[in-house]
């Protein structure tokens, strides 16, 4: 049986991360990014984005073979507690349950940073992407129709979005995923690490 786990990611995990990533950019309007970035330039976002917001990837047998992540959705101060979350996982690893129990760990540290309103992006057609989004409960807000183009083709984007935190006035105070409780946050990757190694 092969072991598998969810951690937080490392500098050192941005080439093997650009490796998933590729075929993505390449093959695939999932990303409307047309050009593989440098590796500098990939570290540099990951260490942008993991300085705040939970950056996670799985992997099975010392492997990375997927990861996701949280960013900010707007940049105005009112936005602030709304982020939009990105998964990518290795194609030999669809099916198996692992991009679900990954996504749902990150949702769960999003939680605990006091975030309220989660978003996912997603580029039509993607039945699979969509029904993952509505099994966890997001909504359809609405579809940007041929909002981007590539590899000759207009391409439509779905917009779904899902509360996660009781609205109140004023609303708890952000929190960097670095100052939430580390008992809670290893909690959290405990129990999905666990569920992953019974799938």
């Amino acid at each position: 049986m092969s072991n598998k786990l969810i951690r937080f990611v490392k500098t050192t995990d941005a080439s093997r991360i650009l490796s998933i990533y590729e075929p993505y950019i390449e093959k695939t309007s999932i990303t409307f990014e047309c050009k593989i970035p440098s590796l500098k330039d990939f570290t540099q976002r990951v260490e942008k984005i993991s300085s705040f917001y939970p950056y996670l990837v799985c992997e099975v047998d010392d492997e990375v073979v997927g990861y996701a992540y949280a960013g900010k959705i707007r940049e105005r101060e009112a936005y602030q507690w709304d982020a939009e979350l990105s998964i990518y996982l290795d194609e030999k690893y669809h099916h198996m349950g692992i991009g679900k129990l990954l996504y749902m760990a990150l949702i769960d540290l999003l939680k605990l940073m006091n975030i309220y309103n989660i978003y996912g992006v997603i580029t039509l057609p993607n039945d699979e992407s969509v029904s993952l989004h509505k099994d966890l409960g997001f909504k359809e807000l609405g579809i940007f129709q041929k909002t981007g183009y590539k590899f000759d083709s207009w391409y439509d984007v779905i917009w779904l979005d899902k509360s996660i935190n009781e609205f109140v006035c004023p609303p708890k105070p952000l929190l960097s995923i670095h100052d939430v409780d580390e008992d809670a946050i290893n909690k959290v990757i405990s129990n999905y690490s666990s569920k992953l190694n019974a799938i």
